[in-house]
């Protein structure tokens, strides 16, 4: 039965509904930054969407742990959130690695003292093209690191997301896993495993009080973005765009909400 369900059953059964309700009030009138206290790993979070999503949380009050494939951009994205007077941490990781994935969540732990929420944002493309023209080694690769890594993420983050009594999981999809890109096949077939992998984990999940939902970018202004044709659009959006919907999902403001998938595309078709 998922947590929504749950909770609403509990709800009726409230033996002293002012009691509940003013628990409720307190809960959602605190005027302290609504995510202090959390302790947020993002992936790919050293430029673009990622560090966007990384400012953004930590602004919010969060403790975040940022990550990234060279040392250099960990150090920099880093230096960056701290020069801001941001509680920010960070590591190396490839998430393709076992031994990487650990680090970056040992380091969560050690540095923080926990995990509450996991935002999967790594991503690659390495070939434009046709789905059935892409190479049986570019599949792989797509896969791998798009949809594979954050199955094995979410599968290695449980146990801390368990100790805190629950959490959140976050996928960063694409509005081409609903419409798929031309030159982006291979791609676009992945971003649309991440919706079927969100709404597959949420409903596993809700039991346990952690939420897993998925975020579907249009097209952003990022380097990741430079080789789609933007001819119909009349705006791109900028990361911090992406970064304040990331905040609210990792939020108490989001506490009924499990198995969605927000998109975020100024408009774009997002219907399979």
């Amino acid at each position: 039965m998922l947590r929504a369900l749950s909770r609403a059953s509990k709800k009726l059964v409230t033996s002293d509904h002012s009691f509940a309700t003013l628990k409720m009030s307190n809960r959602y009138s605190s005027s302290a930054p609504k995510l202090k206290g959390k302790v947020i790993v993002v992936t790919a979070s050293t430029d673009g969407i990622g560090l966007a999503i990384a400012k953004r949380v930590a602004n919010d009050g969060a403790n975040v742990v940022v990550s990234s494939r060279k040392e250099k951009n960990v150090q920099e994205a880093v230096q960056k959130l701290k020069s801001e007077g941001l509680s920010a941490e960070g590591v190396v990781c490839h998430v393709a690695k076992a031994e990487d994935r650990a680090r970056l969540l040992n380091k969560a732990v050690e540095t923080f003292g926990g995990i509450d929420v996991l935002v999967s944002n790594a991503a690659t493309n390495p070939a434009v093209g046709p789905v059935l023209d892409c190479e049986e080694s570019v599949w792989d690769k797509i896969f791998e690191i798009n949809v594979k890594a954050a199955f094995l993420l979410s599968k290695e983050v449980l146990p801390y997301l368990r100790k805190r009594g629950g959490g959140s999981i976050i996928y960063v999809s694409s509005i081409a896993g609903f419409q798929p890109f031309n030159l982006l096949g291979a791609y676009s077939v992945s971003k649309t495993a991440l919706l079927g992998l969100t709404k597959a984990a949420s409903q596993d999940l809700a039991s346990e009080n952690i939420r897993v939902n998925c975020i579907a970018p249009g097209i952003v202004k990022t380097r990741f973005s430079s080789a789609v044709s933007t001819d119909n659009i009349s705006e791109l959006a900028v990361p911090e765009e992406i970064g304040g919907i990331a905040s609210f999902l990792c939020s108490d403001d989001a506490s009924y909400i499990t198995g969605e998938t927000i998109v975020v595309s100024g408009g774009m078709a997002s219907r399979l």
